[in-house]
């Protein structure tokens, strides 16, 4: 009988080590071979945002400018958008908004992962904290972007938090030593929002009418969201129609939309677009997306709240010297 609580107790040590290793590598947030090899001399960015669609509309345009100058852009949803929808859910859901994805990123030129953590569920722990080191990490970012913690959505507060929890610990060996820490802090930035308490400090405007159609077209693929109308569609009877000219009528009405929306991002940032691009480039900026800088990243300004010139055309090459 000793004998064999012994070999049961060895199995089952053996189990346990088995079963931990597994969990460690299921906490790593990207497979090596998903990772590009870097460039020199190249960028890596890498944008989170809570559900398959958010970095696309956040940060697609500024990706589109990055990746034809050779930089690496990884947006990233934390979680898999499970519930993003007024008649589907759970797995086939989360597939199709995987695909979705997959489709905008060919799209925008970057690569795309979605987390497989339920649509709401995202939650402010130790293991979303070490997801979000190992990311960021595995990446080798140069430069963050997420959400603000302050917004209607918990997952896209949380992602925020979990973003600012990573600034400081990219750098600390000892927590999550499967991944060789970075050496150089990343500038960590949060996406535009229009909320007010506090409300949203322009401190980067990118202009977006060279490549404002492409990204356009970008969200469009994301049908289950814009033409569907994701999570309140029903709120709308045309979401629940099959006829091609309804759709279309919807898919025209959903263009337009966001059309407006990065025009009026345009009209908010437009003192900061006539700092970045001159007062006759910038007077006339249609489209843009803006970004503030969060203060616990990386040093950056004089008050870690600005870019420094050289910060800021580092980061954005394809913004004009003065």
């Amino acid at each position: 009988m000793q004998i064999f609580f012994k070999h049961l107790t060895t199995a089952f040590c053996l189990l346990f080590f088995l079963h931990s290793g597994f969990l460690a590598a299921q906490l790593n947030s990207f497979q090596a071979k998903e990772v590009p090899e870097r460039k020199e001399g190249k960028l890596r960015i890498i944008c989170f945002g809570a559900h398959p669609d958010d970095a696309e509309i956040r940060a697609g345009g500024s990706a589109l400018l990055w990746g034809p100058l050779g930089h690496e852009v990884a947006l990233v949803s934390t979680t898999n958008g499970d519930i993003g929808h007024w008649r589907e859910a759970g797995g086939p859901l989360a597939k199709r908004r995987y695909d979705e994805a997959q489709k905008a990123a060919e799209i925008l030129g970057v690569k795309s992962f979605v987390w497989d953590i339920h649509d709401g569920e995202l939650e402010v722990n130790l293991e979303n904290r070490r997801r979000f080191i190992r990311a960021i990490r595995q990446w080798q970012a140069d430069l963050v972007i997420a959400h603000r913690p302050n917004d209607y959505h918990p997952d896209h507060r949380y992602t925020g938090i979990l973003m600012q929890d990573s600034a400081y610990m990219v750098g600390v060996p000892h927590l999550c030593p499967d991944v060789e820490p970075l050496k150089k802090m990343p500038v960590y930035l949060y996406s535009f929002d229009s909320f007010l308490n506090p409300p949203f400090r322009v401190d980067v405007a990118v202009a977006l009418d060279d490549v404002i159609e492409k990204k356009l077209d970008a969200i469009m693929v994301m049908e289950s969201q814009f033409v569907e109308g994701g999570a309140l569609g029903y709120l709308d009877p045309r979401t629940a129609s099959d006829d091609p000219k309804v759709r279309d009528e919807l898919r025209s009405a959903v263009r337009e939309r966001y059309r407006k929306r990065f025009a009026e991002i345009a009209d908010v940032a437009r003192e900061k677009l006539i700092e970045l691009y001159g007062r006759e480039v910038g007077s006339k900026v249609r489209y843009a997306e803006a970004f503030e800088v969060c203060e616990y990243g990386r040093p950056t300004g004089q008050n870690k709240q600005a870019l420094s010139a050289e910060e800021l055309q580092f980061l954005f090459p394809f913004i004009p010297k003065k």
